[in-house]
């Protein structure tokens, strides 16, 4: 077994789990933009299945790298992306369906920009989102001077399969959204540890309340003091890499939220545990990174966070979108909580597929059909036969 069998959801489960004989038996993909999001992913991975060299193969023309292994009782094909946006994701998602087509759900695991006021709730650096319904906000008509998205744009025209919307419907009910949110906790103080130990350049520890910072919408990142930068439509490229710090973004500027606030009395675990939001996910091949359009699109569609994969993979597989925010999709963003939100990201995953129903009928090839009944005589199988894949010998009575 793989060192990587080592948190507490492969306890007990590796023993009841064999290693898989074909690609068939893999029904969970996890799909990754970034290498952090990819690494974060990894960590909570049970056990690999392709170690030593002993790797699953991949269909003719298919041009992805995968890993396969386990995580609880699920296993799981991994796939990182060439490059990120709609277009990538949408070619590497058609070949994974081809090279693994008894695939029943795909998760786009990684990281976004959310909106911070969510109705009543508040949404921090660090939360989750899990989207169950995917908006092409960039789709629309170009006039002069102005863009008019297509109202409700979905990214497909029907709703998640109802596999996956009997899973999120569970997660929205009281109990299902604290079960879910409690085991996401566990599993990020599990991956925090794995990162530790394995001497990670890069740390996936939660930065600090003091680090969640969320400007009034129509304050501009921009140099407070110089000329170049007056008026806040324009755009500089040298304030753009900057930090607020470096530019001089003023604190009186910032946004006071309640929820923050209650954070000062808790311990760093305690403060780290993210909440879950499940709504509306806005996608598109543009970074949001203004305050004023994230708040105009995110009224006019009911969003409640904005990412870049999302439309791509929807039309290719069945799929969840979990995402972590890692800043507010304004021009103040930084890259300094994406490692975080992709811990919280990949470890609500995990959560995800603690409450997730294996089904029993994937076909497997008729080789290891037989090796298994050799293997034995009472087997029933972990899997379903379908009816013509095996039929008993014919009666020896008349």
């Amino acid at each position: 077994m793989s060192s990587l069998s080592s948190s507490p959801s492969s306890a007990g489960s590796g023993a009841a789990c064999r290693r898989p004989s074909h690609r068939k038996e893999f029904q969970i993909a996890i799909i990754c933009a970034l290498p952090l999001e990819y690494d974060a992913a990894t960590l909570l991975v049970d056990e690999f299945w392709d170690e030593d060299g002993r790797q699953y193969g991949r269909t003719s023309g298919d041009a992805n790298t995968y890993r396969n292994g386990r995580i609880g009782m699920h296993n799981v094909v991994l796939m990182l992306l060439p490059n990120m946006g709609k277009a990538a994701v949408a070619g590497s998602a058609a070949s994974l369906r081809t090279s693994y087509s008894s695939l029943r759900i795909a998760f786009l695991v990684g990281v976004c920009g959310g909106v911070p006021f969510l109705g009543s709730q508040e949404a921090l650096l660090g939360d989750v989102v899990i989207g169950e319904t995917i908006v092409q906000y960039d789709f629309g008509r170009q006039y002069p001077g102005e863009f008019v998205p297509k109202d409700a744009v979905d990214a497909t025209q029907q709703m998640p399969n109802k596999d996956i919307r009997t899973l999120l419907a569970y997660f929205k009910s009281e109990v299902g959204i604290e079960d879910l949110q409690k085991s996401t906790a566990r599993h990020l103080r599990v991956l925090q540890q794995k990162a530790e130990v394995r001497c990670y350049k890069r740390s996936y520890r939660y930065p600090g309340f003091t680090e969640d910072k969320l400007f009034a919408a129509a304050y501009g990142h921009k140099h407070q003091t110089r000329p170049c930068c007056d008026g806040v439509q324009r755009f500089c490229n040298e304030a753009a890499q900057s930090p607020c710090a470096e530019v001089g973004c003023e604190k009186k500027n910032l946004v006071t939220r309640q929820r923050l606030e209650t954070k000062r009395c808790l311990t760093v675990e305690e403060a780290q545990c993210p909440e879950i939001h499940i709504g509306r996910v806005a996608s598109a091949d543009t970074v949001m990174k203004s305050g004023v359009h994230r708040d105009q699109i995110a009224k006019q569609h009911n969003i409640i966070a904005f990412e870049m994969e999302g439309a791509g993979l929807w039309d290719e597989a069945p799929c969840i979108v979990v995402k972590g925010i890692c800043d507010y999709a304004d021009s103040h963003k930084n890259k300094s909580w994406q490692p975080f939100a992709a811990a919280t990201a990949a470890a609500a995953v995990k959560a995800i597929l603690g409450r997730y129903t294996m089904t029993d009928d994937v076909e497997l090839p008729a080789a290891q059909l037989g090796e298994d009944m050799t293997r034995n005589k009472d087997w029933k199988g972990s899997v379903n036969i379908r009816e013509h894949s095996f039929r008993p010998p014919p009666s020896s009575q008349g």
